[in-house]
C-alpha cells in the first residue's frame, strides 16, 4: 500500500465528516439565517430615515428607536382598526345569521316543495356527528395554535431585535466589515451597502406610494356603493396589493368582496370587476413610472425573481426578492463594461436593406424570393 494512501482516506472521510457536520449545522440555523436576513433588509429600509436624523444632531441609537416606534405604532394601529372591523362584521353577521337561513329555507320550500323549518335543521347541524367532531379536534388543536402564536410572537421579537442593532450599529458594522478588507476592497464594499440602501428604500417607498394610491382609489370605490368600514378596507387593499406579491391584490380583494357581498350580491361583482381593472392599470401604467425611477427591474425580472425567492425561501424571499435582485442588478451595472449597439436595423426588429437600393427593387427582390421559395416547396 503506497505510504500516501491512508493519510489521503483519512483527510476525505474528516472532509467528508465536516461536510455532513455543516449541513447539519446550517439545517438547524436555517431559521436564525431566514430571521436575520429579514432583520438586515429591514435595517436597509430604515437606514435612509435613521441617518437623516441622525445627521440632524439625533444620536443614532435614539433616533432607530423613534422610528421603530413609529413603524410599530402604525401597525399595530392597522391591526385593531382591522380586527375592530372584523369583530364588528362577524357580530352582524351572527345576529342576521337567522334571516339569512329563513331565506334560504323558503327558496328551498318553493323550489323543490318541501316542508322545511329553521327549528328542524338547527337541531339536525347541533346533533350531527361531524360537528361533534370538528369540535374535538378543534379542542386538541388549541395547544398547537397557541404554540404557533407563541412561536410567531418569538420570531418578530427576533426580528426586530437584530433590525434594531443593524440599523443602530450600522457605522460600526461597516466598519467592523472594511478593517478586514484591504482599501482597493473596502470602496467596493461600501458602495454595494450604499446600492443596497438605496434599491431597498427605493423599493419600499414605491410600494408605500402605490399602495396609498390604490386604497384612495378603492375607498372612492367602496364610499360609492355604501360598504361599511370603506377606510378599514382601503387601508387592507392597499397594504397587502402591495406588499404580498403575485397573489396579494386578489387576497386584499376578497376581504372587501365578502363584506360587499353581504351588502348586495351585486356589489360584489362591481368590486370583482374593479380590482381586475386596477391591477391592468397598476401594472401597465403606474408601476412601470414609480419603479423606473426607484428599483429600475424590468417586470419580467421583478416576477421572475419573486417566483424564484418563493421556491427558494417561501413568503420571506417573495418580500426580498426584488430588492435583492435590484441591488445585484445595480451593482453590476456599476462594474461591466457596456460597448454602443451599431446602428443596424435588424436591432430595432426590422430587416438589413442594402444603401442606396430603390424602395421599388427591394420590393421586387422580395417577391422573387417568395416566388422562388414557392417554387422550390
Amino acid at each position: 500500500m503506497p505510504g500516501w494512501l491512508p493519510r489521503a482516506m483519512i483527510l476525505a472521510l474528516t472532509l467528508y465528516g465536516c461536510f455532513q457536520l455543516g449541513s447539519w449545522a446550517f439545517y438547524q440555523l436555517i431559521g436564525l439565517l431566514t430571521n436575520i436576513l429579514i432583520a438586515f433588509f429591514l435595517a436597509l429600509a430604515m437606514e435612509p430615515a435613521v441617518s437623516r436624523m441622525a445627521g440632524r444632531g439625533i444620536r443614532r441609537g435614539l433616533a432607530t428607536f423613534l422610528v421603530f416606534i413609529a413603524v410599530l405604532v402604525a401597525a399595530i394601529g392597522f391591526v385593531v382598526l382591522l380586527g375592530s372591523m372584523l369583530a364588528g362584521q362577524i357580530v352582524d353577521m351572527v345576529e342576521e345569521f337567522p334571516k339569512y337561513l329563513d331565506s334560504v329555507i323558503n327558496w328551498v320550500n318553493q323550489t323543490f316543495h318541501t316542508e322545511l323549518s329553521r327549528v328542524e335543521v338547527q337541531d339536525s347541524l347541533l346533533h350531527s356527528d361531524w360537528l361533534q367532531r370538528y369540535v374535538q379536534n378543534s379542542a386538541t388543536g388549541v395547544l398547537d395554535v397557541s404554540t404557533t402564536v407563541l412561536g410567531g410572537l418569538f420570531r418578530l421579537l427576533m426580528i426586530f431585535l437584530f433590525s434594531f442593532y443593524f440599523a443602530a450599529d450600522g457605522p460600526r458594522l461597516r466598519r467592523a466589515l472594511c478593517s478586514v478588507l484591504p482599501p482597493s476592497r473596502q470602496a467596493e464594499v461600501l458602495r454595494a451597502w450604499e446600492i443596497a440602501v438605496d434599491k431597498t428604500g427605493g423599493y419600499i417607498y414605491s410600494r408605500g406610494l402605490m399602495a396609498l394610491i390604490s386604497g384612495v382609489a378603492h375607498y372612492v370605490l367602496l364610499v360609492v356603493l355604501d360598504v361599511p368600514y370603506a377606510p378599514a378596507l382601503a387601508v387592507w387593499v392597499g397594504l397587502v396589493s402591495q406588499f404580498i406579491p403575485t397573489i396579494g391584490t386578489y387576497l386584499a380583494g376578497a376581504l372587501p368582496m365578502l363584506i360587499a357581498f353581504t351588502v348586495d350580491p351585486w356589489y360584489a361583482l362591481w368590486v370583482l370587476g374593479f380590482v381586475v381593472v386596477y391591477q391592468q392599470f397598476e401594472n401597465y401604467a403606474l408601476q412601470p413610472k414609480l419603479t423606473s425611477k426607484t428599483v429600475d427591474i424590468h417586470p419580467a425580472v421583478a416576477f421572475g425573481s419573486v417566483v424564484a425567492g418563493t421556491a427558494l425561501m417561501g413568503a420571506v424571499g417573495a418580500l426580498i426578492a426584488i430588492p435583492a435582485v435590484a441591488t445585484l442588478q445595480a451593482f453590476l451595472g456599476a462594474y461591466v463594461k457596456r460597448y454602443d449597439v451599431t446602428d443596424d436595423p435588424r436591432v430595432q426588429g426590422g430587416h438589413r436593406w442594402r444603401r442606396g437600393e430603390p424602395v421599388l427593387s427591394r420590393i421586387r427582390r422580395a417577391v422573387r424570393g417568395h416566388r422562388s421559395e414557392g417554387d422550390s416547396r
